[in-house]
């Protein structure tokens, strides 16, 4: 026995680093399946160093480790946001069994299909000690001990134990309704009668939150709930002073009920936005009386506009690339290196879309609505983006298949888009809120940020906001606007902004100030031309 044990060390040791590390990362394959999250004891001590040290895994916490890639630079984010839930989730679980669950707020907020990644999460349980867990990227884990609620009050979703919606709404503070109006309108709306919150209020006895309820059920339109919560507690033979929770200065739209919690958001985040767009925006001279005019400003911009909108994706191109692929001279047939760039097939793919849009943007100069037309047209922009990959056989043709069917993550943000179930259901609401917008600056803007905002397809989300804007834009006779790759990153800021802290206005200034910079241009071109 001893002699066999030594000559299987030995082998070992004369293993090649690429022996090893394959032998690691078989290890890996057989404990990931569908899993990003590891204790740090479901590895020995050797594959776990070897893993670590070539960037497969990382470290959460002490004992805790997730699934990256050697790919990922120090500072990026995206595997541990990536994996955050299910961190959470999968840490709960195991010091707490199933006597935990979040917090009331962060139970709302995911309920409000509000996806952002948290600066801490919550997690109430008997078995919490109120410490603090320092996690990866600033983020953190609080254990607070709390006694468990009646099983009734709780949800799962995901694998997160979370408050229901009512049970949630019932133990909130009312800083959180000013905080978080969104979210609140989203969560009220899906309330579909009084009894959901009148069973907690009456069994915990909530005077003073059943006013508080009431007055924010009323200012949302709905009275008959706000009325029924008032005369059940009245009848239980509780004082109710009802109160209105919200802020005086927010605005909300109609509240549905029963449509799917995304639309509901998305419908808050349009009403809640545009008016900022409408402070900041220039006016809208019109639809142009010489569209000819318009039209040859768009195609002499088109060079600028490729390089800049390609190059802000991370590909590396250059306006010679993109004058040659205009002009015909790209040659997959002959020319080797055209089928196997992907800078080259970027560029083909972004002409042939841009020839589409032109064509949406002339319906759009005939007066048609560019709502309905961004809704019908837009498949074919994409399709037309990545066409060239999938003759070059770098992408399988289901890639053109339409929305995405799986999560995705923005590198470096917080702001994590829609689950891929509610895409669908998003995109309906985006196009129905951009068809029946009166404003065009409103239509650009906010159209431009939802979409990137629900992020549809698996690539080419940010090419295609910017189509959409542009299409948006010419329906008030705004030009054609270029987003410049100088810019890559207040832009990408300013969209940050918006979707993590509901601020259109950098967004909604940054347009506004390329527009106008666009509408200088366009009148000196057509000045130069004589049209």
């Amino acid at each position: 026995m001893q002699h066999k044990k030594r000559a299987s060390e030995r082998d070992v040791s004369l293993a090649t680093p690429h022996e090893k590390l394959a032998a690691s990362l078989a290890v890996l394959q057989k404990l990931q399946t569908d899993r990003h999250v590891f204790r740090s004891n479901e590895f020995s001590r050797v594959h776990r160093e070897r893993l670590l040290r070539n960037g497969f895994l990382r470290e959460v916490t002490k004992g805790w480790l997730i699934l990256t890639s050697p790919g990922a630079a120090t500072g990026d984010s995206t595997p541990w946001f990536a994996s955050f839930w299910e961190f959470c989730t999968r840490y709960c679980n195991d010091r707490f069994g199933d006597a935990w669950h979040l917090s009331p707020e962060q139970s709302l907020l995911l309920h409000a299909e509000n996806t952002i990644i948290p600066a801490q999460v919550v997690a109430y349980s008997p078995k919490g000690t109120n410490n603090t867990i320092k996690l990866l990227f600033g983020t953190s884990l609080y254990d607070l001990k709390q006694r468990m609620p009646a099983e009734s009050d709780l949800v799962e979703r995901d694998g997160l134990r979370l408050f229901s919606p009512a049970a949630a709404l019932v133990r909130v503070s009312e800083a959180f309704f000013v905080r978080n109006p969104v979210e609140m309108q989203v969560v009220i709306s899906h309330i579909k009668d009084a009894s959901e919150v009148l069973a907690v209020l009456l069994d915990e006895g909530r005077s003073v939150v059943a006013g508080r309820l009431a007055g924010a059920f009323r200012r949302l339109g709905r009275t008959a709930v706000a009325d029924e919560i008032v005369a059940t507690m009245k009848s239980a033979g509780y004082v109710i002073r009802e109160t209105d929770p919200f802020a005086p200065e927010q605005t909300f739209g109609a509240v549905g009920i029963a449509a799917p919690p995304i639309v509901e958001r998305l419908h808050a985040l349009w009403e809640q936005a545009r008016g900022t767009v409408l402070d900041t925006f220039p006016q809208a001279p019109g639809l142009p009386t010489k569209p000819d005019a318009y039209l040859s400003f768009v195609d002499g911009i088109y060079t600028s506009d490729a390089y800049h909108s390609l190059s802000i994706e991370g590909y590396n191109v250059s306006p010679e690339l993109v004058e040659r692929v205009r002009l015909g001279a790209w040659d997959p047939k002959d020319n080797e290196a055209d089928v196997g760039s992907r800078n080259a097939l970027a560029a083909r793919g972004y002409w042939q879309a841009f020839q589409q849009v032109k064509k949406t943007v002339m319906d759009v100069l005939e007066g048609k609505n560019s709502g309905a037309l961004i809704r019908a047209d837009h498949r074919q922009w994409y399709r037309e983006l990545f066409q060239p990959f999938v003759m070059a056989g770098i992408m399988p043709a289901t890639a053109l298949a339409g929305y995405r069917r799986s999560p995705v993550y923005l590198r470096g943000s917080r702001y994590v888009p829609p689950r891929a179930e509610a895409v669908p259901d998003a995109m309906t609401a985006l196009f129905d809120l951009i068809e029946h917008e009166p404003e065009p600056s409103v239509r650009a803007v906010l159209g431009h940020w939802l979409f990137g905002y629900i992020h549809p397809y698996p690539d080419g989300n940010g090419r295609m906001a910017r189509f959409l804007m542009n299409v948006a834009l010419a329906s008030g006779g705004y030009p054609w606007t270029v987003i410049r790759v100088e810019d890559r990153e207040a832009y990408l800021q300013a969209l940050d902004q918006a979707s993590i802290d509901l601020n259109i206005a950098p967004f909604a200034t940054y347009v506004g100030e390329r527009v106008r910079w666009s509408a200088q241009q366009a009148a000196q071109s057509t000045k130069r031309r004589g049209l």
